[in-house]
């Protein structure tokens, strides 16, 4: 099955273009239009990817992308900023807020195919178990809780992916 997309923007004409050339390469879409939409959606249909706008009604997509990171449910979900807002300023502070990528608008749908199918391809690895165990290390992925001696070590969205990856 092909990957699910999240796409948030309350800006009609994008979302439909972004849709359209999604579909057409064979990826599932969703859609929110405001930051609170957003955040529902990730958190209930758990998408493999998020394309998100930073100016967003109800709640910006800067905090969107914070919330998510933080939250151990979807903190593993890629997210693209896809945003009007092109100072190198703003670039550096959507990636620090834990977007994988951020590409400003306009932009060419094919760039975007390729950056979507790259971080797909980088983060959607083979299934592993849900607990993994040795020793009194235990690490559970599918709640993304650690523990050492049955005490819970407090990782950040990194540590965790980055445990994830070795």
């Amino acid at each position: 099955a092909k990957a699910k997309i999240l796409i948030v923007d309350d800006e009609q004409h994008i979302v439909e273009a972004v849709q359209y050339n999604l579909e057409q390469s064979g990826f599932r879409t969703l859609v929110a239009s405001d930051g609170t939409r957003a955040l529902a959606a990730a958190r209930r249909e758990r998408p493999d990817l998020i394309l998100l706008d930073w100016m967003l009604p109800e709640v910006d997509g800067l905090e969107v992308c914070r919330l998510l990171k933080q939250d151990p449910a979807t903190t593993a979900i890629p997210i693209i900023m896809l945003t009007v807002k092109s100072d190198e300023v703003d670039k550096i502070l959507g990636l620090e807020m834990g977007a994988d990528d951020y590409i400003t608008k306009p932009f060419s749908p094919r760039e975007l195919m390729a950056r979507v199918k790259t971080i797909l391809r980088r983060t959607q690895a083979p299934p592993m178990a849900e607990v993994f165990e040795i020793d009194a290390l235990r690490v559970d992925w599918g709640t993304h809780v650690v523990s050492i001696k049955g005490k819970v070590v407090e990782l950040t969205s990194k540590e965790f992916e980055l445990l994830r990856t070795l």
